[in-house]
């Protein structure tokens, strides 16, 4: 890795993230100013000569106390278009958690397709590749740049590293999706756990449906009686799909239901949904970090992990050449 060419910044709001990047590196993070106004308008821009660099950005898009996502997502765009006003030779947006990426396609009239907008907003301003971790719809996110380069990683090794190493000697396991839109996502964790295990884990899914924000559907599809079940997602925001797939499990005879989620968004309702015997533990990484929720029920309840290592790795593989495919394998 060529450490005079590389430039690894992290802005503000995910400082504690990307310092962790840059340690796994090796490399000390690019120095940055970011000012605030009276009126709410802000600036950033570099304190490192980046002509001609390959320039990475940190920054994870999520809302918190400090900043909205939208406030995140323009900070963020407006460093990444003054880099490239200062000739670097090539951006990267290092972005944990992509916001807006739910909202892939049209379910109603008229409806915004936002993970579109956003794409065409990092082309606009420059960026020649974007790297991100479980987008909620792979093929919607790949297909909606058309000069940003995508890159994407899965979280399913460290879930699988997780679960191997606390349910090792168990052969009882079922690996479930909380929705049918989730089952590929859950048949790859439950293969790549296989692997890892030595051993088969059974597999099901939970029907769903949502509309206008409430989510119907009770029916669970596969044998969790007498079973550990591991339900396995890409986000948990207000934890309603996460609860009702437990208490499915639980009522259907499961012993145990460890949920497993890449985001952790967690909004304010969250706690008070996931506190509750169906489910026995909560598996995350820091992606976004748990802030909405108490400390104690942290202590009691989640595990985060993780994922500065890996988008390190992803970082020196973009900068040499590497593969990023073999980097998700599991």
């Amino acid at each position: 890795m060529d450490r005079e060419r590389l430039a690894l910044f992290a802005l503000d709001a995910s400082r504690d993230f990307g310092r962790a990047v840059s340690e796994a590196l090796g490399v000390s993070p690019s120095g940055h100013e970011e000012r605030e106004f009276e009126d709410g308008e802000h600036k950033a821009r570099s304190l490192v000569n980046v002509r001609d660099r390959d320039v990475f950005v940190v920054q994870s898009l999520y809302g918190d106390a400090e900043q909205t996502v939208n406030d995140k997502l323009c900070r963020l765009l407006f460093f990444l278009g003054a880099l490239r006003d200062a000739a670097a030779g090539r951006v990267t947006a290092v972005v944990p958690y992509l916001c807006y990426a739910r909202k892939d396609r049209r379910t109603k009239p008229r409806d915004p397709v936002t993970t579109r907008y956003v794409a065409k907003l990092f082309e606009a301003v420059g960026a020649d590749r974007i790297l991100t971790m479980d987008v909620h719809n792979l093929v919607a996110f790949e297909n909606a740049f058309d000069r940003t380069r995508p890159e994407h990683l899965q979280a399913t090794k460290l879930f699988v590293q997780h679960f191997a190493d606390r349910l090792r000697g168990e052969d009882d396991l079922v690996v479930v999706s909380p929705d049918v839109g989730g089952v590929k996502r859950a048949e790859q964790f439950r293969e790549a756990l296989a692997r890892a295990l030595g051993a088969s884990p059974g597999s099901g899914f939970m029907e769903k449906q949502r509309s206008g924000g409430v989510v119907r559907g009770e029916a669970l599809v596969g044998d969790v009686e007498g079973r550990t079940a591991i339900l396995i997602d890409d986000l948990i925001s207000g934890g309603t799909t996460l609860l009702r797939a437990a208490q499915a499990c639980k009522k259907r005879g499961a012993k145990a239901v460890h949920g497993a989620a890449t985001h952790g968004v967690f909004s304010p309702e969250a706690e008070a949904k996931l506190d509750d015997p169906a489910l026995d533990s909560i598996v995350v990484t820091d992606t976004v970090p748990p802030f909405r929720l108490s400390p104690r029920f942290v202590e009691r309840k989640v595990t985060v992990l993780d994922a500065s290592r890996m988008f390190a790795e992803a970082v020196r593989r973009m900068h040499d050449g590497g593969s990023i495919v073999e980097l998700n394998e599991a």
